[in-house]
C-alpha cells in the first residue's frame, strides 16, 4: 500500500511537470533528516561495524543528485549503526594502501569526461603527461579490481557505472556499461524476484518514479548477474535503438571473485528517496556488498 501511494504521488508530479524533469533543490540538513527518518527499522543489526567509503568525485556530467545521494547513503548507513562512513572526492583513496581500509566502496554518480570515459585518467592528465597518466590510471583500476576480487564490496549508484565506461574489465566487474538513456519519464519499475531479501521492503510490489531509463551494453549482455529490478522497454518513450527484449534490468547483484557488487540505476532525482522502500533497498544492497546479507546471487547465465 505504501508503495502504491508513493507511485500515485509521483504520477501527479509528472502530470504537473510537462518535461518530467523534476525541479532541483539545494541539499539541507533538514531535508536529509526528513529522508533518513523514513528508513524502516527492519534491517539486520551487525555485531561488528563495517567501514565504507562513499566516493563522489565526477569529472564529466554533473548529476545534481550527487550531494543528496551522498547525504542519504551516509545517513541511512549511520542510522542503521552498522557502518563507519568516510566520504571523499580524492582518487588517492584508490591507491593500494588507502583502499584496504574499507570493507566496501560506494561509487556515487562518478561520471567521467566523454572523450575517454576514464575518471582516473581525467584526474591524472592534469599533472602528468599522457603516457604516465594512462599508466597510473590503469594501476588504480587494477587496485579496484583486485580489491573486490579479494573479497570486498562495491555499490554502484546511477551514473557511477560510467566511471571507467570504456574499460572491458570494469564492465565485467560492474555487470555492464552505460549505453544511453532517453528523456526523463515516469518509469514503472518491476521486481525481478518478489521474494528476494534485498527487495523485501517492496512487499512484492513494484514502484513508479521519475528517472532516466538507463540502457546498458558490453558485459551487460553476458547476464552475469542476479537481476533485482527491471522495466518493460515497450513502455519507454524516446528509445534511439531497437530493443530485442521487452525486459531491461535496472538493478542487480553479482559475485566478482570473492567479492560482491550491487548496482542500482535508480535514481537521477533525490525525490525518489522519499520512498522508504527505496531506502531499505539501498541499505540492503550495501549490506550485501559488505557480505552481511546472505541471499541468492547466482547469475542468470547459469
Amino acid at each position: 500500500m505504501r508503495t502504491l501511494v508513493y507511485s500515485l504521488i509521483l504520477l501527479f508530479l509528472c502530470l504537473e511537470v510537462s518535461s518530467q524533469d523534476l525541479e532541483a533543490f539545494d541539499l539541507t540538513q533538514e531535508w536529509t533528516n526528513s529522508i533518513v527518518s523514513k528508513l524502516p527499522n527492519d534491517y539486520p543489526k551487525l555485531k561488528e561495524r563495517k567501514k565504507v567509503l562513499i566516493f563522489s568525485l565526477f569529472t564529466g556530467f554533473d548529476h545534481w543528485t550527487v550531494p543528496h545521494t551522498e547525504a542519504v547513503i551516509k545517513g541511512i548507513a549511520e542510522k542503521s549503526e552498522n557502518f563507519d562512513i568516510t566520504t571523499s572526492k580524492d582518487v588517492a583513496m584508490f591507491n593500494k594502501e588507502n583502499i584496504q581500509q574499507f570493507d566496501a566502496i560506494v561509487l556515487n554518480n562518478n561520471c567521467s569526461e566523454r572523450d575517454f570515459r576514464n575518471l582516473f585518467y581525467d584526474v591524472f592528465k592534469k599533472e602528468l603527461n599522457a603516457n604516465a597518466a594512462w599508466s597510473k590510471a590503469e594501476q588504480y583500476e587494477t587496485n579496484l579490481l583486485q580489491y573486490i576480487r579479494e573479497g570486498n564490496g562495491l555499490v554502484v549508484l546511477h551514473g557511477g557505472i560510467t566511471m571507467l565506461n570504456k574499460s572491458k574489465k570494469f564492465s565485467e566487474l560492474v555487470g555492464g556499461s552505460f549505453d544511453y538513456h532517453p528523456k526523463q519519464q515516469l518509469i514503472q519499475v518491476k521486481l525481478a524476484d518478489k521474494d528476494h531479501p534485498i527487495l523485501r521492503a517492496f512487499d512484492g510490489e513494484g514502484f513508479a518514479h521519475v528517472d532516466e531509463p538507463y540502457f546498458f551494453d558490453n558485459a551487460y549482455f553476458e547476464f552475469d548477474f542476479k537481476p533485482l529490478l527491471y522495466m518493460e522497454t515497450e513502455k519507454i518513450e524516446g528509445k534511439n535503438k531497437e530493443v530485442s527484449k521487452n525486459i531491461s534490468y535496472l538493478a542487480w547483484i553479482k559475485k566478482f571473485g570473492k567479492g560482491r557488487v550491487f548496482y542500482s540505476a535508480p535514481s537521477h532525482n533525490p525525490q525518489s528517496y522519499e520512498n522508504p522502500s527505496i531506502l531499505s533497498f539501498l541499505l540492503n544492497g550495501l549490506l550485501y556488498a559488505t557480505g552481511d546479507l546472505e541471499c541468492d546471487d547466482s547469475p542468470m547465465k547459469s
